[in-house]
């Protein structure tokens, strides 16, 4: 399973680069917005200079025929662009329609494996199940994950599962364990994945008992 970051910050996308262990970025106009700029352009081909992969960018056009026209704009940005389109009817025509044009589309804002398989005929390079926005209404996020990769490897359909809206640790864990393609996480979310308190008793330890042997 791949690790992308769920961010639009670049402070944060630099350090992550350094780690070696995230191969592409999401985001999304709220994202975007809560780094106070509205140059969505300017954004993605920062990240891009800086993450050599899928970078998600998504359309905020409502009308299909807007939508795809925001789509061939938002993917000329850069080769590494996918770009996201919402589940609704429009969304399917609009990705049915990019797909015929070789433009790569990550259907987001999904909630069921119904609107995963449709997004899959439409062509989709990517649906992202969004795990805990279904978790916050009691609805089990991760079973949703587990259902689209079964339906998908039964299928052997080319479009990857990215595990979206991941809130903790245990969700990664879990997105793995259902085999999705992709897990996209928050920056909190990878360091909390590197801690564990046994690893820092550990080197404390090892310092200390290198430290005690006695010196001639």
């Amino acid at each position: 399973m791949r690790i992308f970051l769920d961010t639009a910050n670049i402070d944060e996308i630099r350090e992550a680069a350094k780690l070696g262990v995230v191969s592409g970025i999401t985001t999304n106009p709220s994202l975007i917005a809560k780094e106070r700029t509205t140059d969505m352009k300017a954004v993605i081909q920062e990240i891009a200079s800086i993450i050599d992969g899928p970078i998600s960018a998504e359309v905020l056009s409502l009308e299909p025929s807007a939508m795809i026209e925001e789509a061939r704009v938002v993917s000329s940005w850069s080769p590494n662009v996918i770009v996201k389109i919402p589940m609704p009817e429009s969304g399917l025509q609009v990705i049915s329609s990019l797909s015929r044009e070789g433009i790569r589309t990550n259907l987001t804002l999904c909630f069921s494996l119904n609107q995963a398989l449709l997004g899959t005929i439409a062509g989709a390079t990517y649906v992202s199940p969004f795990v805990g926005r279904l978790d916050d209404i009691s609805h089990d996020g991760m079973q949703l994950v587990s259902d689209i990769v079964k339906v998908f490897d039964h299928f052997k359909v080319s479009t990857q599962v990215l595990a979206a809206s991941i809130r903790h640790p245990l969700h990664v864990v879990i997105a793995a364990k259902a085999g999705a393609h992709i897990a996209t996480i928050p920056y909190s979310v990878l360091k909390q994945m590197i801690r564990h308190p046994l690893t820092d008793i550990g080197i404390a330890r090892f310092a200390e008992d290198w430290q005690n042997i006695p010196k001639e």
